[in-house]
C-alpha cells in the first residue's frame, strides 16, 4: 500500500494547524518546572557523590583492609 506524497504547502498548513493546538507553558510554570529540575537534579548528585564514597570506603576496605 503505498502513501500519497504531501505537498510541501500542504505540510506546512498542516504543521501550523497541530502547532495551533499546543498548550504552551506560561512563564511561570516554565520558572517553577526549572526550579523543580534544578532541585532534583542537586539531590540526585549530593545522592551519587554519597553512595560513591560508601562504596569506595567498603571496597578499600575489602581490597587493603584500611
Amino acid at each position: 500500500m503505498a502513501k500519497s506524497k504531501t505537498n510541501p504547502f500542504e505540510f506546512i498548513q498542516q504543521v501550523r494547524q497541530e502547532t495551533s493546538k499546543v498548550t504552551w507553558p506560561t512563564r511561570r510554570e516554565t520558572v517553577i518546572t526549572t526550579v523543580m529540575v534544578l532541585i532534583m537534579v542537586t539531590l540526585a548528585s549530593i545522592f551519587f557523590v554519597g553512595v560513591d564514597t560508601v562504596l569506595r570506603w567498603a571496597v578499600n576496605l575489602v581490597l587493603y583492609g584500611n
